[in-house]
């Protein structure tokens, strides 16, 4: 029988955080895929970028590809950031089909809200809706398994979108930014309904 190799302090805080093998890898090629477009600079943008025109003449993968482009270096920054944080919350909290599920339902939602409930929108782009998606879905997870965090969440989330559907952008925004807030409450609400339909895993993180 071969001994057990003991795990290291490392190794055991890459688990806490869902960051151990197959888990870091993902995040790794997630923030990848938010990275790359990038390296297309503004041409890049203008081509994969919602826009309210190009979807008129017919150009369908905006509607995918508005989700992982972003204004500049510090947005792409942050939304990486973003997905780290919700990785390390909600990983493992649904099996990798359900978070496909539920990404590209909280994508569909916003998509589907700018283009019937935002007509005056022109174009778009970032992952923060989609995040808010994960976000919604990961604190239903965890109040299904009455986890103490779970309440925490919900009243972040909740005061964050009302928040910002009465007041605008949070103050902690940086300055000039034109932070579209419907994405967040579309993102959010598409994640919700999905992950009602959804069984989480019933062993905490």
């Amino acid at each position: 029988m071969n001994a057990s190799v003991p795990r290291s302090g490392f190794t055991r805080f890459l688990e806490s955080v869902n960051g151990d093998g197959r888990h870091g890898l993902a995040l790794a090629a997630v923030v990848l895929l938010l990275v790359a477009p990038q390296f297309g600079g503004e041409a890049g943008r203008a081509l994969l970028r919602y826009d309210r025109t190009g979807l008129a003449a017919g150009q369908w993968w905006r509607l995918i590809t508005a989700h992982i482009v972003h204004l500049d270096a510090w947005h792409v920054a942050l939304n990486s950031i973003g997905a780290a944080l919700m990785w390390a919350l909600f990983a493992r909290d649904y099996a990798p089909r359900q978070w496909l599920a539920i990404l590209v339902t909280a994508g569909v939602a916003i998509d589907a809200g700018f283009w019937f409930l935002d007509p005056g929108l022109e174009w778009y782009v970032g992952a923060s809706g989609v995040l808010h998606g994960a976000l919604a879905a990961g604190t239903l997870a965890h109040l299904r398994r009455h986890e103490p965090d779970g309440w925490v969440l919900l009243v972040f989330i909740a005061g964050k979108l009302a928040w910002e559907q009465f007041h605008g952008p949070l103050p902690l925004s940086a300055p000039g930014d034109t932070v579209i807030v419907d994405a967040h409450l579309f993102g959010a609400l598409g994640g919700l309904v999905v992950a009602l339909a959804l069984r989480p895993r019933s062993e905490p993180l």
